[in-house]
């Protein structure tokens, strides 16, 4: 058994994210559904990013499969096996800090013996496989030679629309969206084949500087924050501020951040704010709102702690929500800017894709990856709904479709 700090380096190598099992889960180094890259060369950097809201074809490139021949060996040491390459995903990085991180445990497979990185008794699991190989084995994947997972998954950063442009076409093989496929897909059509998956909910704060909040701005009305969106309030005067112009920070076009803010603050997936300017990434835009006195922004939930940044109470229809309230909180079923994180496969959902998806949506999963990002984990009658919408798994390789363990 390898040393602690061994395994931890191997999991951080795997993040490609030197903060990965911090805590911070992009709050530092992370955008949202941003159109831009991290400095880190070890973060795995997308192609073909757009701002503007892509256009999917609703045909995808069919795959090409082996020849087959009449030696088996022969195939196998000739023709790679396309469920053993690497499961790619791409998109949202409201999404990302999930996905990532999943990715991160999957590919450093910590053995059944590693307490801190793979408890899995404590969740109800009883193995003796290393992580990956456990989820892996459900679909009668073999383990990977050396400790290796029996296949890598790497995690691409771009945003949600190109995400599933790039799943559409056949580039990968999960979208992450922090929107829906309706509403950032405009071919209807090509909506209806993305098979939908839920990982976890993240709501959109209001936040303003904590010098802005110290003047007073800590709490606005519905009311208030859609007239500053759309430019009739344009002085904080007017919102219980300083005599102050506001200057509004938002997401560009294309970003799932922004389709969901704007469809719940004006009531329709065609209203539109106006912003002063917009950031690629929310690290970009919660810096620039920190160090002003005058700005206001929203970011996912993942992005509130950056320093100087606060979020505000905002009263919605007779309810106050504040950041922190347990009960009126921002993770309460019925906050107005509460939206799903989806992983969108193409037509359905393959093995391998089930697989990751499967310890995503595990009690495990989700406490260690979703709760670990910030965000608010899926309610247990949910992960099972979920769960149902994947290909049944099979008992040690025999076929026969298993009920699964109380952790899964």
């Amino acid at each position: 058994m390898a040393d602690p700090s061994t395994r931890r380096r191997a999991v951080l190598r795997a993040a490609g994210l030197t903060a990965a099992l911090t805590g911070l889960a992009g709050c530092n180094t992370l955008g949202d559904d941003d159109t831009s890259t991290p400095d880190d060369p070890d973060v795995v950097e997308t192609d073909a990013r757009t701002t503007a809201t892509p256009t999917v074809a609703a045909e995808r490139p069919t795959e090409t499969t082996a020849t087959e021949t009449d030696d088996p060996r022969t195939e196998t040491e000739t023709t790679p096996r396309p469920d053993l390459e690497p499961l790619e995903a791409d998109g949202s990085s409201t999404v990302y800090p999930v996905l990532n991180q999943a990715a991160a445990y999957w590919n450093a497979n910590p053995p059944a013996d590693d307490a801190e990185y793979w408890p899995h008794a404590e969740f109800g699991i009883e193995t003796d496989a290393n992580l990956a190989d456990y989820w892996a084995g459900k679909y009668g994947f073999p383990p990977g030679e050396r400790s290796e997972p029996a296949f890598p998954f790497v995690v691409g950063l771009s945003n949600s629309g190109t995400g599933l442009q790039r799943l559409a076409s056949g580039a990968v093989d999960i979208g992450n969206a922090s929107a829906t496929a309706e509403q950032t897909v405009p071919d209807r059509a090509a909506a209806d084949r993305f098979t939908d998956h839920v990982v976890g909910v993240d709501a959109v704060s209001v936040v303003v500087s904590a010098a802005l909040a110290d003047e007073g701005v800590t709490e606005l009305t519905g009311e208030d924050l859609a007239a500053i969106y759309t430019g009739e309030i344009t002085n904080w005067s007017a919102a219980g501020g300083p005599d102050r112009e506001i200057e509004v920070y938002g997401r560009p076009a294309g970003s799932g951040t922004r389709t969901a803010f704007e469809a719940a603050l004006l009531d329709g997936p065609d209203a539109a704010t106006t912003p002063d300017d917009t950031f690629g990434q929310s690290q970009q835009l919660a810096q620039e709102v920190a160090e002003s006195a005058a700005a206001i922004g929203y970011l996912g939930l993942a992005f509130v702690g950056v320093d100087g940044v606060e979020p505000v109470d905002l009263s919605w229809r007779g309810t106050t929500y504040s950041y922190e309230d347990e009960g009126a909180g921002y993770g309460a079923t019925d906050y107005p800017f509460s939206r799903d994180l989806h992983a969108y496969t193409w037509d359905g959902t393959s093995e391998k894709e089930a697989a990751v998806l499967r310890l995503v949506l595990s009690a495990f999963g989700q406490e260690t990856f979703v709760a670990g990002s910030g965000y608010v984990t899926l309610p247990e009658s949910r992960r099972r709904a979920q769960r149902e919408t994947l290909p049944p798994t099979v008992d040690d390789g025999t076929g026969t479709p298993t009920a699964g363990t109380p952790g899964d």
